[in-house]
């Protein structure tokens, strides 16, 4: 699936697509200010694994995970190794679009359910930034790793050198340098990160993300993903949260740390993604028409929820056996 294309064509055409939520919350909803919220399932079936945008082999390996028996922070690393290793994904591991000079650098963080976290920035040559954002987690006294220390650390764990600059993407890079944009282009550069968030048989919760970042990004640059508390936070206790988009514009707000604290005061995942995106597009001087942000929630309850400024972002959901792509509302309703 080819999202960033997807993405491109859908905000440029600003056409609003609603979620399909029941009749009730969609009459109370629009009554008031014409969002249209989920409604909660407070009986949710487990284990439950979403993923943001139309992911359904990552979902499938992490569904597979947990009914082996596997932890939800086993199924999250699993499913975004999934993605990882798509050449054909060209925002995720290899294949991921490079940086201006034609480098492809990854990011990637991983979080369980006692809130211990692991993150790798500027990653090179190596497919699997969030197997080794794990490994930072759980074999070392640190949370972060970045460039070339998070490289040799990967050689350490036997983890093989790969070029992770495809041909393909090649080509596009080589087509970009003609023009040589500088600033990023909405839904052109705008980054697609793969995140994964699971809750197990046990009702444990955990989440991951994985990113070859902003296209034709500045050398060095850095987004949300790998940053905890803005492209991914899980409370175990509450619930959890994943951002993708604009980095820069989640990292001002700690979006995914924000949705999880609206849960914990009382508000459902759908109403807390939406709060968040407010936050964002309510700022002075946004320019939130020019770029995209989408979070996806769960509670502790398995409730889930998904939003975004721009019509095209979307939740691949697996639970009760089905796995399902679910388009998400969006904060512009028409351009």
């Amino acid at each position: 699936m080819k999202r960033r294309h997807f993405i491109k064509n859908a905000s440029l055409t600003g056409v609003g697509l609603t979620v399909g939520s029941s009749l009730i919350a969609c009459a109370q909803e629009n009554s008031k200010n014409e969002k249209t919220s989920v409604v909660a399932n407070p009986k949710a079936s487990l284990p439950l694994v979403i993923a943001t945008w139309n992911v359904p082999n990552a979902t499938s390996k992490a569904w597979e995970t947990l009914k082996k028996g596997g932890s939800a922070l086993d199924a999250v690393e699993k499913g975004c190794m999934v993605e990882e290793a798509d050449v054909n994904n060209t925002s995720v591991g290899k294949g991921g679009l490079p940086d201006r000079d034609g480098r492809v650098t990854l990011d990637a963080c991983i979080m369980d359910k006692h809130g211990n976290c692991g993150s790798v920035v500027y990653l090179e040559n190596i497919v699997h930034a969030v197997s080794v954002a794990r490994k930072v987690m759980e074999d070392t006294p640190h949370v972060m790793l970045a460039g070339k220390g998070a490289e040799q650390y990967a050689y350490e764990l036997g983890m093989p050198k790969d070029n992770l600059l495809t041909e393909s993407s090649k080509k596009a890079w080589e087509a970009w340098k003609v023009k040589s944009e500088y600033k990023p282009i909405i839904n052109i550069e705008n980054h697609d990160t793969i995140g994964m968030l699971a809750i197990d048989e046990n009702g444990d919760i955990s989440g991951a993300c994985t990113t070859s970042g902003l296209a034709y990004k500045m050398a060095g640059r850095v987004g949300d993903s790998p940053i905890i508390g803005s492209g991914l936070f899980v409370d175990n206790e509450i619930g959890a949260c994943v951002a993708t988009g604009l980095g820069e514009e989640v990292v001002k707000t700690v979006g995914s740390f924000l949705v999880v604290e609206l849960m914990r005061q009382g508000k459902s995942p759908q109403e807390a993604c939406e709060e968040a995106i407010n936050r964002i597009v309510s700022k002075p001087n946004s320019n939130y028409k020019d770029f995209q942000v989408g979070y996806i929630a769960v509670n502790k309850q398995g409730e889930t929820g998904s939003y975004s400024i721009h019509n095209g972002f979307s939740m691949t959901k697996f639970q009760n056996g089905e796995n399902t792509n679910q388009t998400s509302n969006h904060f512009i309703k028409t351009e």
